[in-house]
């Protein structure tokens, strides 16, 4: 019966871990927080911490946005979208703020031939050929 479930398309990472130092004191500070309840844990305060600013400097952001032309939120390329961008002679020009990806099928000559630059602000996901192609392209 376990024969007859397949998997649709492989499920990828929504989120990007990162690492953070603290001073003993900070920490401590925040450590109190999540013992009193304030926080679920750690990684809540932190999260919490992180969309408060992010949230105090929203129109900040939002005008860099703007002034620097980026794309906001996922951007996914396929493999078609490369080859039309080659066989249209316009090369990409990939700038996103939060999660650009290139599609698994896609082969390091013709991300070579489709994309002239790579800015993202966040993460960029693609096969590690693709990136290792494009690392003389990518800010």
């Amino acid at each position: 019966m376990a024969s007859n479930i397949q998997e649709l398309r492989p499920k990828g990472a929504d989120s990007e871990k990162i690492t953070v130092n603290l001073g003993f004191v900070d920490l401590g500070r925040v450590d109190l927080m999540v013992r009193d309840g304030f926080y679920a844990n750690r990684a809540d305060f932190i999260r919490t911490a992180v969309r408060n600013q992010l949230e105090r400097q929203d129109e900040a952001v939002r005008q860099s946005v703007a002034r620097r032309q980026l794309s906001l939120g996922l951007t996914h390329y396929t493999r078609q979208d490369l080859e039309a961008a080659r066989d249209a002679g316009a090369p990409l020009h990939i700038q996103v703020l939060g999660l650009a990806s290139i599609a698994e099928d896609v082969t390091p000559e013709l991300a070579r031939a489709s994309i002239a630059s790579v800015e993202v602000l966040g993460a960029f996901q693609a096969s590690p050929a693709v990136k290792a192609a494009l690392a003389d392209r990518t800010a």
